[in-house]
């Protein structure tokens, strides 16, 4: 595949890649993000289909990739300061933003409400790609397409791709669906998890620090809680998202 050289750190198409690594609004507003690594650009290639552009650090032996492709050649010290990374792989690569699907929610359904952590998301992310559980993003979330994000998923962003919906139309959706909708709680009247069968809910996982919001407590049919040791006051959130999926397939 034939390459092009870039070697001036003013490249338009450099200046671009940066601002899409650094701002979710200038992402948006292109309808484009930035990946950073070979592992991932692996994934890109074998997965999603809105892989655009390519730019690899000389010397630096890629896998193989779609014939559309552009592929763009810097020097070592380009990449350097292009990369987010302390030790950068060779590679970062741009990919269309995937298009807006209609928001219906089924049964089954992780929500993901107001889960800020980039690496808590992407972790989660990966989490319901191996269980095969699709995801809603509710409002407050992290951008899934922050590199922090994507570097977390492992890849799994470019396979399934969540939804992104509000609380009040995630709520609506189950209401006309039929969907009993479930919050995870600390609550004394929270039920174990394990006494439900979470297969045929949309359960909601709250932000780190908050939990779930007070408005979709109101609205949920019932509140689970994951039983531990009393002496531990919480989970991560991605680590209460992992439990919450297993038993969701179970």
């Amino acid at each position: 595949m034939k390459r092009e050289t870039v070697t001036s750190a003013r490249n338009p198409l450099l200046v671009h890649l940066k601002k899409l690594l650094a701002a979710r609004s200038y992402r948006e507003a292109c309808g484009e993000f930035a990946a950073d690594g070979t592992k991932l650009l692996e994934e890109a290639a074998k997965w999603y289909p809105g892989l655009e552009t390519v730019v690899v650090q000389t010397g630096v032996e890629l896998c193989p990739l779609p014939e559309h492709v552009r592929v763009v050649e810097i020097p070592e010290s380009l990449m350097r300061s292009v990369s987010q990374m302390e030790a950068p792989q060779g590679a970062i690569f741009i990919c269309r933003l995937p298009e807006a699907r209609p928001a219906a929610l089924r049964p089954g359904t992780l929500l993901l409400d107001g889960i800020q952590d980039p690496g808590n998301l992407g972790t989660i992310l990966r989490t319901a790609d191996a269980l095969e559980v699709p995801v809603v993003l509710l409002d407050g979330c992290a951008d899934a397409y922050n590199p922090k994000t994507v570097r977390a998923t492992m890849g799994a962003v470019f396979r399934t791709q969540p939804v992104r919906m509000t609380r009040a139309v995630a709520v609506q959706s189950c209401r006309a669906a039929g969907i009993p909708l479930l919050a995870t709680a600390m609550s004394a009247d929270a039920v174990d998890l394990r006494k439900k069968n979470l297969s045929g809910c949309a359960v909601v996982i709250g932000s780190e620090g908050r939990g779930v919001s007070a408005e979709l407590f109101a609205a949920a049919d019932g509140k689970i809680i994951i039983p531990m040791n009393p002496r531990c006051e919480s989970l991560n959130a991605a680590a209460a998202a992992t439990i919450v999926l297993w038993q969701m397939k179970c």
